[in-house]
């Protein structure tokens, strides 16, 4: 007990110490010199936490972090579920809606459905090979166009299937359809029609390369030829309304 007053006396005076005999001086410095240590540690720890924390702050601010964190673990997720062959066969995610997925009116927020079939196009294409494909014969993909109809809500837990299909393809563009169905009694809550452009190929490449032979295209369904008409007038009414002639059409 009388050690540990020392050492208190010590620190708050180090003058003290002369006063001791060597012996417990030397101990009484050594002790002190442990606190330093362990004081000095907890600050390091304490700032390196603080860089930690302002640092996640900074990147969940600046990036959409869980978006990225999402995308590849559905990449990653569907290379392990191994090879879909039929590249025109519907595909299934299973999803439910949780606490972040809803909007003021307690249901599943509109542009929620839009961030689903995102993550859901990316299991689609790694499982059937779409992407190693397009990679392979140095082209990618982009969205140039989604519509999507709302049904039905989704209610906070409501658990539900995302099925994502290809229904047909021209030049430039494959369209797929994905569609929202409720696993409570069936009911397709949301549909959704997207066109994926195709940059520096064209669809019937990648579909021969990826089959190792000639794939049809399916019978386009009425509601898709009026859905492309609608795109195709969207742009050229754009491209009269920015002066735009057809040689860069």
């Amino acid at each position: 007990m009388e050690f540990w007053r020392h050492a208190v006396r010590m620190a708050a005076c180090p003058a003290d110490v002369v006063t001791w005999p060597r012996q417990t001086n030397q101990s009484a410095v050594s002790v002190c010199a442990e606190v330093r240590e362990a004081g000095v540690l907890r600050v390091s720890i304490a700032i390196m936490l603080l860089w930690i924390v302002s640092g996640s702050l900074l990147l969940f601010g600046s990036f959409d972090v869980w978006y990225f964190l999402r995308a590849t673990w559905m990449v990653i997720k569907s290379w392990f579920q191994g090879p879909v062959r039929d590249v025109l066969a519907e595909q299934v995610v299973h999803g439910r809606v949780f606490l972040h997925d809803l909007d003021f009116m307690c249901h599943m927020n509109n542009a929620r459905y839009l961030r689903e079939c995102d993550f859901a196009r990316y299991a689609y294409c790694t499982r059937n090979g779409l992407f190693l494909a397009a990679r392979a014969l140095d082209a990618s993909m982009l969205i140039g166009a989604t519509t999507i109809r709302y049904r039905r809500s989704l209610a906070f837990g409501e658990a539900f299937e995302l099925r994502t299909r290809i229904v047909a393809w021209d030049e430039k563009s494959f369209y797929l359809e994905q569609r929202f169905v409720s696993k409570t009694d069936g009911f397709v809550s949301a549909v959704m029609l997207c066109r994926q452009n195709v940059i520096r190929g064209n669809p019937q490449r990648i579909l021969d390369h990826l089959c190792k032979r000639k794939v049809d295209c399916p019978e386009i369904s009425e509601d898709l030829q009026h859905w492309i008409r609608f795109i195709s007038a969207s742009s050229q009414a754009l491209r009269a309304e920015s002066g735009l002639d057809d040689k860069t059409k």
